[in-house]
């Protein structure tokens, strides 16, 4: 058997044959050079070079635990910040339910003065979840403070006078705003993007209360392909601390009770490959959706102030007319019917997501993660009923797998169902989100998302270019 030093010997030696060498192959020589020096002159008895190593360990551990204090700082603001979001969401979701025709007709009214608001006082606050990503690539390095208030009233407003939306993208932007402002402010230099992935991962898992979820959705959401390992415990401390912070300040993580399993024969893994095809797909159109529609609208009505009225108003009527409260805000409701045995109806599925996505392209606030919870619940509940599958299993899976449909992202998901429901689920949920992303496409709810094969290819026609 080869030694390390030997097998790296050999491969330094055959790229001394490469003459057109580009940036990725010289980087490869410096490691491959380093690992040599590494396994022939390290050893303990060799003072000199082993106090060496120590030291560059102990500095690199050192950076560790350095990164896991300022991200159980976060984890603590951005808890804090979670429950307050989250306990006044679900207050308000319940006065409008009680109250339907106090707010849901004036829904084009407040849209104004959410817009209004945005353009005249939100500047680079109002790209969103774009400047989330721009700060994560290192495409701009500051992250305006006012995002939060901003986007968190204005959700807020969305959810009582009835919108369709979700709250996941609020708390992904309250964690990455505060990791990024703290990282401003300290005297110390650390790496912007670690601090934002950090913060994301607390905002997620603080507000649903599923901290890996959480953590992987910050690794793997930046770039399709690509998990971002050196934030890995950064964005785990922060997790965990905003779940624990936001739990002890009350607000409740979801409570779905127990679902029963099934073994898993070829009639299952049948059906689980059909299911992940059908939410993949479902994923997958919700998300062309979000984007098409937008473009369109601003097509129609160049005015953003004008369109936001109109189809506000417009979307209030409609909501009034299919049940006070069924497809408005978060569908908790909905949401849970599908997991204890309530009415679920085969169109649920199918007017949530067109709701949601002329709720959102209109210009109202809120996120797109937990009306895709809703609307593979629903529609898990329809087809578990249709083959004879346990329906809140294949609701379950739906939530999932839709969600992952939907960012593009595996992981993720596959944890969200693990947190929900129980470990016992996970042999399920990787089944029917390995066909779900398989099937998903290259669309995203997330625009500025950026794919790691694309990536690599335009390198790779950059680097033959030049040869």
């Amino acid at each position: 058997m080869l030694k390390a030093g030997a097998v790296n010997d050999k491969i330094c030696h055959r790229l001394e044959g490469d003459k057109g060498e580009g940036r990725h192959t010289k980087n490869l020589k410096r490691r491959l050079g380093y690992n040599r020096a590494h396994w022939q002159g390290i050893h303990p008895w060799n003072p000199q070079a082993f106090g060496e190593w120590l030291k560059r360990y102990a500095r690199a551990m050192g950076r560790v635990f350095f990164y896991a204090a300022i991200a159980a700082l976060i984890g603590l603001v951005v808890g804090i910040l979670d429950a307050v979001f989250g306990r006044g969401l679900i207050w308000l979701n319940a006065c409008r339910d009680q109250h339907p025709l106090y707010f849901m007709p004036f829904l084009g009214v407040v849209g104004i003065a959410i817009m209004t608001v945005y353009l005249r006082f939100g500047g680079r606050a109002q790209r969103g979840m774009a400047l989330i990503f721009a700060v994560g690539y290192e495409e701009d390095e500051h992250i305006p403070i006012r995002m939060i208030p901003l986007t968190v009233i204005a959700t807020w407003l969305t959810h009582l006078f009835g919108g369709s939306a979700g709250r996941e993208g609020v708390a992904v932007q309250i964690g990455a705003t505060v990791a990024n402002n703290i990282g401003n402010v300290l005297p110390l230099q650390v790496h912007p993007r670690v601090l934002v992935l950090a913060g994301m991962a607390a905002g997620f898992g603080g507000l649903f209360g599923t901290p890996m979820a959480g953590t992987f959705f910050a690794l793997e959401v930046l770039v399709v392909g690509s998990i971002f390992y050196d934030a890995l415990v950064p964005a785990i401390v922060a997790a965990w601390t905003a779940d624990f912070t936001a739990r002890t300040l009350g607000l409740q993580s979801f409570n779905l009770g127990h679902i029963e399993m099934l073994g898993i024969d070829f009639h299952l893994l049948v059906c689980l490959i059909g299911f992940g095809l059908a939410f993949g797909l479902v994923g997958r159109f919700f998300a062309i959706g979000l984007i098409k529609c937008r473009m369109v609208f601003a097509d129609w009505i160049p005015n953003p102030v004008l369109r936001i009225f109109i189809i506000g108003t417009l979307l209030g009527i409609v909501f009034l007319a299919l049940g006070t409260g069924r497809y408005s805000g978060l569908s908790n409701d909905l949401f849970y019917s599908a997991f204890t045995g309530g009415r679920v109806y085969p169109w649920d599925w199918a007017l949530k997501l067109v709701l949601t996505v002329l709720t959102l392209s209109a210009g109202f606030q809120g996120g797109e993660l937990a009306p895709c919870f809703v609307i593979g619940a629903s529609l898990g509940v329809i087809l578990g009923e249709a083959v004879g599958v346990t329906p809140a299993l294949v609701a379950a899976c739906g939530a999932c797998s839709v969600f992952g449909a939907a960012t593009r992202t595996f992981l993720a998901p596959v944890f969200l169902g693990v947190e929900l429901f129980g470990p016992e689920a996970l042999p399920y949920f990787f089944i029917v989100c390995v066909t779900a992303h398989v099937v998903a496409g290259q669309e995203s709810i997330y625009t500025a998302q950026k794919d790691l094969s694309q990536l690599l290819s335009f390198k790779g026609s950059e680097h033959n270019s030049r040869l």
